[in-house]
């Protein structure tokens, strides 16, 4: 395992240097290069078709580059998945989980398929219960819950293995308020622990309150990146301009 230091002391984590994907013949990504550090929330804020997901996925180990590299703590995606997998955990935008089972049931079968043992799944699944306030929930059939249960239940089976790295892609489309704002104390929770999230979202607002720093991607290319702040500085020194607007002029 080896680790990166940046110039302010920060721990890399996450390293992507000059990653090229093209599907069809189209770019996906174009010489994608940033770095997530230890226990930072980093959000990839783009409009659809701006290489978010095929990023997240490449950091995933799901595809693999056509050029350039990504390691996790080190560890290449392309020559160690396997060790990157057990670093990382994904919380896809889809809903992935078995709908005839019971939240907590879901919770203990993907504790097990992450290699826990059944003791150790079931105990896990008690606390992320807890965490994500799955209580009254917990004994229903996944089915019968609402979209923003779902949700809450699909990032949750994400962290059971107590990954250092979480790569969620939307994880908030279609939630409600009450569930966007325990998603995001959950976070604040996990960053505060030390583990690394990148976090896609069209939500300018979710970034502007929860990212730490923000990449904004358009055909597939990075064209900016900095914290939330400093970027509504740039462009406007008085302070005025939100994120939404930033990224609406520089996306325009």
């Amino acid at each position: 395992m080896i680790f990166k230091v940046t110039k302010c002391g920060g721990i890399i984590v996450i390293e992507v240097k000059n990653v090229y994907k093209k599907y069809n013949g189209i770019k996906a990504v174009n010489n994608l290069t940033f770095s997530v550090e230890k226990g930072e929330i980093f959000g990839l804020l783009g409009p659809n078709g701006a290489g978010k997901t095929t990023i997240l996925r490449i950091m995933s180990t799901v595809l693999k580059p056509d050029r350039g590299e990504v390691t996790v703590e080190g560890y290449s995606v392309r020559d160690n998945p396997q060790k990157v997998r057990e670093i990382i955990g994904v919380c896809p935008q889809e809903i992935a989980l078995y709908q005839e089972l019971s939240a907590k049931d879901n919770l203990i079968f993907f504790g097990l398929m992450g290699g826990l043992s059944k003791g150790q799944a079931v105990q896990k699944a008690e606390i992320v219960i807890n965490e994500f306030e799955l209580e009254n929930k917990a004994g229903e059939k996944t089915a019968n819950l609402s979209g923003g249960m779902k949700r809450r239940l699909n990032l949750a089976v994400s962290v059971m293995r107590s990954p250092k790295v979480l790569l969620m892609d939307e994880p908030t489309v279609g939630v409600d308020p009450k569930s966007r704002a325990t998603v995001f104390k959950i976070l604040k929770k996990f960053k505060s622990c030390g583990v690394s999230i990148v976090y896609t979202t069209h939500y300018m607002d979710e970034a502007e309150r929860l990212c730490d720093r923000v990449a904004i991607m358009d055909g597939g290319n990075l064209i900016a990146l900095d914290t939330p702040y400093d970027l509504k500085r740039f462009f406007d020194p008085s302070g005025n301009m939100s994120l939404e607007e930033v990224f609406l002029k520089l996306t325009d």
